[in-house]
């Protein structure tokens, strides 16, 4: 009888240990979102990390940080396309857009925003070397209306390059 008690009493003091004492906020600022992805369809190695500055929550008017790590982009970029879901019924503001290097904006050509085809595009006035961390930033987006799990696909338009599109990664976005 005491043998049981003790055991249960270890397998309870066991479980309470698991219990983190300080909340995880998973929207810390400068934080990512990319987190544990698992059954997502992409390759572990091809999930790029994001952040929500404002939470992720729908309807709501959020900052997009989509991230993009120095070991993705191989090659001269002279564009980023980024393809969202056809289910995707956010509303982006191609005004409040950019790229940026080491947290530098860099000079754009033109914003594409492409509601039928399902992608953004920003071309570059310069195209930027191989093998920088690049961050694109979408300001004023309005949420989604519905919670959901979206994948956008980023492609870089490479310089003197076939093909000259190139899929680099995906960000696995989560609206609250």
């Amino acid at each position: 009888m005491i043998n049981k008690q003790l055991s249960s009493l270890l397998l309870v003091g066991g479980l309470v240990s698991l219990i983190p004492t300080t909340p995880a906020w998973a929207q810390s600022p400068g934080g990512s979102n990319s987190g544990l992805t698992i059954f997502s369809g992409v390759e572990r190695e091809n999930i790029l990390d994001y952040h929500l500055d404002f939470g992720g929550d729908r309807g709501e008017r959020d900052r997009y940080r989509l991230r993009i790590p120095k070991d993705k982009l191989k090659v001269q970029a002279s564009a980023f396309r980024v393809n969202y879901p056809e289910y995707y019924d956010g509303e982006f503001d191609t005004d409040r857009m950019e790229v940026r290097v080491n947290d530098e904006p860099q000079p754009l050509k033109d914003v594409v925003w492409n509601k039928e085809q399902n992608f953004v595009e920003l071309q570059l006035k310069e195209a930027l070397e191989a093998e920088k961390p690049v961050e694109l930033v979408f300001s004023n987006v309005e949420n989604p209306n519905s919670i959901g799990t979206f994948y956008f696909n980023a492609q870089v338009e490479a310089i003197d390059a076939i093909p000259p599109k190139r899929y680099i990664g995906t960000w696995i976005v989560d609206i609250n």
